[in-house]
C-alpha cells in the first residue's frame, strides 16, 4: 500500500506569530489552547494506519513464502514422533512377558525323540524370545550328535521352531570298543551291539581318516536306495579301489569315487536286467563299458 504526502505547510507557525486575522498574542493563547491541529492528528493516525498496513501485508507475505517448508516441519515432526512410538511400542513388546518363550516346535527329527530336543531348552522357558541368543541355541543342541545342521524360526508370542537336518550313516566300521556306526565325514552316530539292517560294514586302510573312507563315503551316498538296500559292506584298499558287496556275496567292481552317479545308475540297471542271484558279479569300474560276470 502507498501513502501520499500530507502537507503540513499551514500548520507550522513559530510561537507569537500570528495566525491569520489575529494578533500575534491572540495567535498565542489559541497554540496554547487548542494545541495540535484536527489535520495533523489525523494525518498522524493515517501514518500509523499504512504502517500497520505494511506490517501486516510483510507477515502475510512472510507466511505465504515460508507456508511449505513449516508444513514440511511439521510433516517430519508427525513421522518422527510416530516412528519414536512405533519402536518404542516394538521394543517393549518384544521384551516384555507376552513374548516370553513357552512353546518349542521341532521339525525333521527322526531318529532323535523330539522330546528330548524340546526338554533341552527347558533353561531358556520364560526367556523373551528376542534374547534368546544362537549361542543358547547351540549350547542346547551340542549333546545331540545326530544333528548335522539345524536353524530357528520363533513366531511370536512365543513359540521357537527348530528344524534340524539329521546326519545320514554310511556304515558302521569295527573299532576297539566295538562297532560304530558312523557319517560321511566319520562322525560316531551311535554303537550299536552288532550291525544294523541296511548298514555295510566299511573295511578301509587308515580308518575313518583315510582318503579310502572318504571314497567308500561317497559311494554309499550315491547309491539308489534299492541298491542300497542290498548292500551289506564296502572297501577299498585306495581311493581309487573302492568294492562293495550285495548280499549274498556278490561284489561289484567300482573303482574311484569319481563319476559315481553314473556308476550308480548303470548298476541299478544291471541289477535290474541280470539279478545278483542270476551272476558272480558286477563290474562297473568304466560305466561306459560296465559288465556282469
Amino acid at each position: 500500500m502507498t501513502t501520499e504526502p500530507i502537507d503540513l505547510g499551514p500548520l507550522r507557525r513559530t510561537a507569537g506569530e500570528p495566525a491569520a486575522g489575529g494578533s500575534s498574542r491572540e495567535g498565542a493563547a489559541e497554540s496554547d489552547v487548542v494545541g495540535i491541529p484536527d489535520d495533523s492528528r489525523t494525518a498522524r493516525r493515517a501514518l500509523s494506519a499504512a504502517a500497520r498496513e505494511r506490517r501486516r501485508y510483510e507477515r502475510q507475505e512472510v507466511r505465504r513464502f515460508t507456508k511449505r517448508s513449516r508444513h514440511r516441519r511439521v510433516a517430519w515432526s508427525v513421522a518422527g514422533g510416530a516412528v519414536a512410538l512405533v519402536t518404542i511400542g516394538v521394543v517393549v513388546g518384544a521384551y516384555s512377558p507376552l513374548m516370553a518363550l513357552s512353546e518349542v516346535r521341532v521339525e525333521g527329527a527322526q531318529r532323535i525323540p523330539p522330546a528330548d530336543i524340546v526338554a533341552a531348552f527347558d533353561d531358556e522357558l520364560g526367556t523373551p524370545l528376542p534374547m534368546i541368543s544362537r549361542d543358547a541355541v547351540h549350547d542346547a543342541l551340542a549333546d545331540f550328535s545326530l544333528i548335522e545342521t539345524y536353524s530357528t524360526e520363533t513366531i511370536p508370542p512365543g513359540t521357537l521352531v527348530v528344524r534340524i537336518v539329521e546326519r545320514t550313516p554310511v556304515g558302521v566300521i569295527e573299532a576297539d570298543g566295538g562297532l560304530e556306526l558312523v557319517d560321511g565325514a566319520g562322525v560316531v552316530i551311535e554303537r550299536p551291539a552288532e550291525r544294523p539292517e541296511g548298514q555295510p560294514l566299511i573295511s578301509v586302510e587308515g580308518g575313518i581318516g583315510s582318503e579310502g573312507f572318504r571314497a567308500v563315503a561317497a559311494v554309499v551316498r550315491s547309491l539308489p536306495a534299492e541298491v542300497r538296500a542290498q548292500l551289506v559292506g564296502a572297501s577299498a584298499e585306495t581311493a581309487d579301489d573302492v568294492r562293495l558287496e550285495l548280499a549274498g556275496g556278490v561284489p561289484v567292481v567300482w573303482g574311484g569315487a569319481s563319476e559315481s552317479a553314473v556308476k550308480a545308475v548303470v548298476l541299478a540297471r544291471l541289477m535290474a536286467v541280470a539279478p545278483p542271484d542270476s551272476v558272480s558279479g558286477y563290474d562297473v569300474s568304466s560305466p561306459e563299458s560296465a559288465v556282469t560276470y
